[in-house]
């Protein structure tokens, strides 16, 4: 039984920070088995989180240098990441999902920064990354991708529920698996929560103290995004066109725009969930005040959150096993999940800088 020793990166939309997983895969007759080794979550400087934010408005010239600076910033949190945890010296590749700017497949294009070769010059390791691409060349949504390495790795359960800068939702089937995105996540509420000088809604206190507004949570569920087919996958773009404009149109305080936001949340997730026990993963899982409410919709089902660890590093772990799949040569999209014309092997690859001479 062969041990694969990998690094998996993860940064959402959220911008909670980059979490970086160090875990052992491995393969007997076609199931996989994971083993966490070690973990970190690298926070980003309030600077450099208003540089990401503001960067989808931004010129060519400050993409293509952020680009560069995302993945030297990466490069040297991994080296802090060796020395802390000497044991992830031993990793065969690094898998680095990078930062979404852009994320229009409706225009066939998606765009994740966080330049891989740096990462490879600074870590003298392989690295794979530019993971949607392919999936979205080939007319799927590039999104979502974690349903593959949920298949692989978490056989028990057949709903997942991640709650990241973007609510996805994939529901296993015998017929296959319907993902998607179902709406906004800590990106709307964390909008909002900075306006009271917060980073975000510790356990969902400040909505909690809120009350729900009908008719701004009537005018959110009407949204179009929400009423689409799936696949569909959705955008910080779209969040900041779509519900930000509406919840500050509403000349709400905060905490009730914050109290409706999280209802509308819990509402549309709620609206989608299939009659099974649902595994709730992603920075959002801790927000205790939108899991009482998603509970209080889903009264006959268990919306069950396991320990802190997996919560907050479920999806670096499974960018860990894409890439793996990346670097075995095997999908890394699933067709029926994304809406491409075909399973495909997704992401570029970066081999470990090799010098001549002395």
């Amino acid at each position: 039984m062969t041990v694969y020793p990998v690094i998996g990166l993860m940064s959402g939309t959220s911008l909670d920070g980059l979490d970086v997983c160090y875990a052992h895969f491995e393969e007997s007759n076609g199931n996989w088995k994971y083993r966490i080794i070690a973990t970190h979550c690298y926070e980003y400087d309030e600077y450099f989180k208003e540089d990401l934010r503001q960067l989808p408005d931004g010129t060519a010239i400050e993409l293509a240098a952020m680009h560069t600076s995302l993945g030297i910033v990466t490069g040297n949190y991994l080296l802090d990441f060796f020395n802390r945890f000497p044991e992830s010296k031993e990793s065969i590749l690094i898998v680095s999902h990078g930062q979404t700017i852009f994320h229009r497949p409706d225009m066939h294009f998606t765009t994740q920064i966080g330049c891989g070769a740096t990462i490879a010059a600074l870590t003298g390791k392989p690295v794979v990354c530019d993971l949607r691409t392919m999936d979205v060349a080939l007319g799927g949504q590039g999104a979502p991708l974690v349903p593959l390495g949920e298949k692989y790795l978490f056989p028990d359960f057949k709903q997942f529920l991640n709650i990241g800068g973007i609510c996805n939702i994939a529901i296993h089937t015998p017929d296959g698996i319907s993902a998607f995105d179902v709406c906004p996540g800590n990106t709307l509420l964390n909008h909002f929560s900075r306006k009271m000088g917060y980073s975000y809604d510790d356990q969902g206190h400040l909505a909690a103290s809120g009350v729900v507004d009908e008719t701004l949570l009537h005018a959110l569920n009407h949204l179009p995004f929400l009423h689409q087919a799936a696949p569909k996958s959705l955008g910080t773009e779209h969040i900041l066109q779509g519900w930000i404009p509406l919840a500050y149109a509403s000349h709400l305080s905060i905490p009730d725009i914050l109290c409706t936001c999280t209802e509308h949340i819990a509402l549309q997730i709620a609206s989608v969930a299939a009659d099974k026990d649902m595994l709730v993963t992603g920075g959002g899982a801790f927000h205790r005040y939108l899991i009482h409410r998603l509970q209080h919709h889903l009264p006959h089902i268990k919306v069950q959150v396991p320990d802190a660890e997996t919560v907050a590093f479920k999806e670096s772990l499974i960018m860990a096993f894409i890439g793996l799949q990346r670097f075995l040569g095997r999908p890394t999209a699933l067709s029926d999940v994304t809406g491409a014309s075909m399973n495909s092997v997704g992401g570029a690859l970066y081999a470990a800088p090799a010098y001549k001479g002395e």
